[in-house]
């Protein structure tokens, strides 16, 4: 097989990818190694930038977004029995975040690549990258049961994290940064309608927690629990009571309870790989980093890298220059390092440290008040939080 950029990844970066590539003439082909089922079913982020959904709405992928998607005008900050909203718009200049989940975009995007777009190919593996650094790179991979090989022009990396593609970048010229933090998040999804409008960050004593939503009838909250915790140590119960004392404020709100559909448990770290190309091999999304959830950076910035990657391969496509895609690597990670730092700054602002003692806790402290008491500060969080414009 041969094509002008193969695709390793069929999840929202690389769907998004050849929506984009599609749209602007250029030939690519998506190499999925899990089912379509599996990859349709996947649970991840819900929270979009505006920046995300500009995207989607300018390749013709929001036809559903527009309609089921829940604009959100802020946040709510909890803390010391209080609450804060932090409002958007005013902050920002009218900037929002739309609530629609992750599994909904892939699967509107899968929809857009079957009926009109270039081959997507489920369980085909993707097993090594061969001649990155040469005019036409090579990916063997597996699929139907015997090794198959897609000769390409470019290569795009959007296979995630435990993805093979970084595997192709020699070890002399990369660099990886990495911070595990001590504690984990137990996730649930409820057949429960919202509590709130908007998402809730709530920071106590016993622990973080965070209430947002998938739609107006399906809730998704969030726990700070200890690194290895077993989900299944948590009854519906004992979850619905801890959410309840870690969201109580000195007011009448309620928590909404009911039955509980999935729940797990996500570790949280951050990680970093540079750079992002080499030779015609350019990495996107997790394949090239990892941000904790607090910040709900994880999908915006992959869609911040594909966005950039489909201008640069448009513009090699059509006008033959290669600037902006020699630019790629240094463009991504300045915006994804800013997203690293902010998403840090949410987690260690908001989690109770397992180690920490009662100067941590009242720098904590200093942090929210600061974010509540100040427009300057709520502006810097209201900004980031929406999105950072992307790189030109």
């Amino acid at each position: 097989m041969r094509t002008t950029v193969g695709i390793i990844g069929g999840g929202p970066a690389g769907l998004l990818l050849a929506r984009m590539l599609h749209r602007a003439g250029i030939d690519c082909v998506v190499l999925e190694s899990r089912t379509r089922e599996y990859v349709e079913h996947r649970q991840r982020a819900g929270m979009l930038e505006q920046g995300t959904v500009d995207a989607l709405r300018a390749c013709g992928a929001a036809g559903r977004l527009e309609t089921e998607g829940l604009v959100h005008q802020g946040i709510e900050l909890r803390f010391a029995g209080e609450r804060h909203h932090i409002d958007f718009p005013v902050l920002t200049g009218g900037r929002t975040v739309t609530i629609y989940a992750q599994t909904e975009i892939v699967k509107d995007l899968v929809a857009l690549q079957l009926a009109e777009g270039p081959p997507l190919l489920f369980e085909a593996e993707a097993l090594a990258v061969e001649k990155p650094e040469s005019d036409a790179p090579v990916v063997r991979f597996r699929h139907g049961g015997r090794e198959q090989t897609l000769t390409c022009e470019w290569i795009a990396g959007c296979d995630g994290f435990h993805g093979i593609s970084r595997e192709a970048f020699p070890a002399a010229t990369s660099r990886t940064y990495e911070h595990d933090y001590p504690y984990s998040w137990l996730g649930i999804l409820a057949d429960v309608p919202p509590s709130c409008e908007e998402l809730i960050y709530a920071r106590g004593e016993r622990g973080f927690a965070l209430h947002s939503m998938r739609s107006p009838v399906v809730s998704r909250l969030y726990l700070q629990v200890p690194n290895g915790t077993d989900p299944d140590d948590w009854s519906d119960e004992r979850i619905w009571d801890e959410l309840a004392a870690r969201f109580a404020i000195d007011a009448d709100w309620t928590l909404e309870r009911g039955p509980i559909t999935a729940k797990s448990v996500t570790p949280m770290r951050s990680y970093v790989h540079e750079p992002m190309r080499h030779g015609r091999l350019l990495l996107a999304g997790d394949a090239a980093h990892i941000v904790p959830p607090t910040g709900a950076k994880g999908l915006n910035l992959a869609v911040s890298d594909v966005s950039l990657l489909a201008r640069a391969l448009t513009a090699v496509h059509r006008t033959g220059s290669t600037q902006l895609i020699d630019r790629y690597s240094k463009l991504c990670l300045s915006r994804v390092w800013q997203a690293t730092r902010f998403s840090y700054d949410m987690t260690r602002m908001l989690h109770a440290q397992p180690n920490g003692d009662a100067f941590e806790s009242r720098m904590q402290l200093a942090r929210l008040r600061r974010i509540t008491a100040s427009h300057h500060a709520a502006a810097e969080l209201a900004a980031n939080y929406t999105g950072l414009p992307l790189p030109v």
